[in-house]
């Protein structure tokens, strides 16, 4: 084809592209954003998609909900790769974006469909040619189909007037699973870490608090150990590089503010108290590895957070989230050798003696930053004059940049060194169970072994007094102390010298701030006065 007939066939591309898009349209579209898909809309919208461009995109599912649900998912690649094997040859970067992890909160959902369309239809190149694409778009399929009032389920949220639930089938919260991993939907979700391990990973989310002047807020991983940048060298680029480049280009290109994950503290965490300004700053949510994206982030990969604005209109979180999903996509695809090189790599030597959190707090030394706030004002009435809005006060949808003490961030308060390996009894096979459903290598010794080691003694045992997500979850104090270790055959041995090691560390110490300890997996062997079952090897074990 020569050069003329090129440009005639691209142009003519160019102009039927937007009659080829509005043919595939959302549930949330074709209603003028008065109402979100349901589970069947999504799974047409797919089937359709996937008719009109089989070569371009790839259905599967990860996995069923609790309900028995298919929990769908979408690869996308030019050229179409079919397996991870493929896609890790291919040697692009693997992108999985996440939505409707909340039922009620629908706009990843919907973007994240529009976008799937726009790129697998659009005949131009585009990301689908540097990248490899996995889109999840209804995680939370349960969730997702529990109807109900948006004022009852999402009362901050401004439209469709109908959404699902937080919770899943079982009424667990999917974003405090992914430690313990009790439902069906994390462990499909760990089934394709295991097989795919994404390089980046994209988790869509919609607030639920303070009134503020940006469409769409995010963050990186908040655990500190995913920001030691010797140990994990994604997560100082991602909070570093890649979101601030994002913030630029949200504004320049798409004219929208966004700014890093928070709320105004204050009555409520929100500012519908005229006074909570004074109280505080802007902070952003806990650091613990049950939230998937810093659970990711341990794994050193790319992992970010996003949330579109609550308070903003249906139509408008759709849309400030599908433009962050596409500049994440074309900047990942502008980069893909610095974020492989990054996440892929090997163990880094310094490991072996880096401390590494295993509990953070808060840091103690805020930046200043102007931080866009909505003023709200008291009318003197004890009327509830719009959702989500406490009585007695109304929005001038009107901001100022208020420089105030930003809480983004968070430091380690007990750290750790990795030891050769973690030994743990030959019973404890349900432990090693779930250790290996997130690609945490453990194996059973061959022979009898003998060497340096160190238990853990338990000098407190603090449960908490209520309930989260069914567990009364533990904090132990305590020491180490050195002994000699002797290991009968069939020990499992689960090795430090591993990629997830960092990952490890945090799921096996007994002192760490969100382990399997925490989640009551150690319960019948706790007691104050005796040793966690968890031993640590300090010299090396042969392993077969």
């Amino acid at each position: 084809m020569n050069l003329g007939a090129r440009i005639v066939r691209a142009a003519f591309a160019a102009a039927c592209l937007p009659l080829a898009l509005a043919a595939q349209s959302t549930r949330a579209e074709r209603t003028n954003y008065a109402e979100t898909s349901r589970h069947a809309d999504v799974m047409a919208f797919l089937d359709s998609l996937e008719a009109r461009a089989p070569g371009t995109m790839l259905r599967g599912t990860i996995g069923f909900s609790t309900l028995g649900r298919a929990l769908p998912y979408v690869v996308a690649s030019r050229p179409l790769v079919r397996t991870a094997a493929e896609a890790r040859r291919s040697g692009r970067p693997i992108v999985y974006v996440q939505g409707n992890i909340h039922g009620g909160e629908v706009e990843g959902k919907e973007a994240l469909q529009a976008l799937l369309r726009d790129l697998v239809l659009d005949p131009r190149r585009n990301v689908l040619d540097s990248i490899v694409l996995i889109a999840v778009p209804i995680y939370n399929a349960d969730g997702n189909e529990g109807w109900g009032p948006q004022e009852q389920q999402r009362g901050a949220q401004d439209g469709p007037a109908v959404v699902g639930q937080r919770p899943n089938g079982m009424q667990l919260d999917l974003n405090r699973d992914y430690i313990k991993a009790e439902a069906p939907e994390t462990a499909a979700s760990l089934a394709m870490f295991r097989a795919w391990d994404p390089d980046v990973f994209v988790d869509l989310h919609t607030t639920n608090g303070s009134y503020h002047g940006y469409a769409l807020t995010y963050a990186p991983s908040l655990h500190p150990a995913a920001m030691m940048g010797a140990v994990a060298p994604a997560g100082p680029w991602t909070r570093d590089t890649l979101l601030p480049e994002l913030r630029k280009r949200m504004r320049e290109r798409r004219a929208f503010e966004t700014f890093d994950y928070g709320n105004f503290t204050g009555v409520g965490g929100r500012n519908d108290d005229p006074t909570s300004l004074e109280k505080g700053g802007w902070v952003t949510y806990e650091h613990v590895p049950r939230f998937g994206t810093n659970y990711y982030g341990l794994r050193n990969r790319v992992s970010v957070l996003s949330e579109a604005y609550s308070h903003d209109p249906f139509e408008r979180r759709v849309k400030s989230t599908h433009a962050f999903v596409a500049e994440l996509l074309s900047f990942v695809a502008e980069r893909g050798r610095t974020i492989t090189a990054r996440t892929r790599s090997s163990v880094p030597a310094t490991r072996a003696t880096a401390r590494i959190p295993i509990r953070g707090r808060m840091t103690t030394t805020p930046f200043t930053a102007p931080v866009l706030v909505e003023p709200l004002v008291a009318t003197g009435d004890n009327v509830r004059h719009e959702a989500g809005l406490r009585p007695g006060f109304r929005r001038t949808r009107t901001f100022t940049a208020v420089p105030m003490p930003v809480f983004d961030r968070f430091e380690g308060t007990l750290t750790q060194t990795l030891p050769s390996a973690w030994v743990l009894d030959s019973s404890m096979t349900p432990v090693v169970d779930r250790l290996r459903a997130h690609r945490i290598i453990a194996r059973r010794l061959a022979g009898e072994w003998s060497g340096a080691g160190e238990s853990f003694v338990v000098d407190s045992l603090v449960r908490a007094a209520r309930p989260f997500q069914g567990h009364a979850e533990v904090r132990l104090e305590g020491r180490w102390v050195s002994e000699r270790l002797t290991l009968a055959p069939g020990t499992w041995v689960v090795p430090a010298s591993q990629s997830l090691s960092v990952l490890a560390l945090i799921m096996l110490e007994p002192q760490s701030d969100d382990g399997l300890t925490t989640w009551n997996g150690f319960d019948a062997q706790l007691a104050v006065g005796g040793r966690h079952p968890v031993r640590r090897a300090l010299a090396a074990i042969p392993l077969p």
